[in-house]
């Protein structure tokens, strides 16, 4: 019974953001940025206490802690950041999948060009929702259709 009405409320949910997919986005990145910020916080902290035993380990340790900081402010104060670097993360791994694809094929790695041409494709897919995650609206119409598509396989899925 439990299962039932998450996967009700996972669909209502959907149909929200569906609607409003500004609303899925905004506490996604507000989410998102406090645990970076959080992150950038604890590499900070141990930055600084890990200075005494290796400055190299320590500086460096201070500065992701600086750059998670900002990034993680970045994504409370302003979800299109988020939106940017989400859609570059997945822009680039369609970027590599597309070179990967391409060096298979010609390569024959795997015992199959196959591979390569599924590569290719996949890295294609990636590309082109690499550009729509970058921006918020459409990001929050992909999270929109994960909710509705997650609330109602879990309602039919069998115990």
């Amino acid at each position: 019974m439990q299962k039932n009405t998450l996967a009700i409320l996972l669909i209502i949910l959907g149909i929200i953001v569906l609607a409003f997919p500004l609303a899925g986005v905004v506490p996604l990145s507000v989410l998102t940025g406090i645990g970076v910020a959080f992150l950038g916080i604890g590499l900070l902290l141990a930055g600084f206490s890990d200075r005494v035993e290796s400055s190299g380990l320590g500086l460096l340790e201070i500065v992701l802690g600086l750059i998670a900081l900002v990034l993680g402010l970045g994504f409370v104060l302003n979800p299109g950041l988020f939106s940017f670097v989400a859609g570059l993360l997945v822009y680039i791994a369609g970027l590599f999948l597309v070179i990967i694809g391409v060096v298979a094929l010609f390569t024959k790695a795997g015992g199959s060009r196959w591979n390569g041409v599924v590569a290719i494709i996949i890295g294609l897919i990636y590309l082109v929702f690499g550009y729509l995650v970058s921006d918020p609206f459409y990001l929050g119409i992909l999270i929109g259709i994960w909710l509705l598509l997650t609330g109602i396989l879990m309602y039919f899925q069998k115990d």
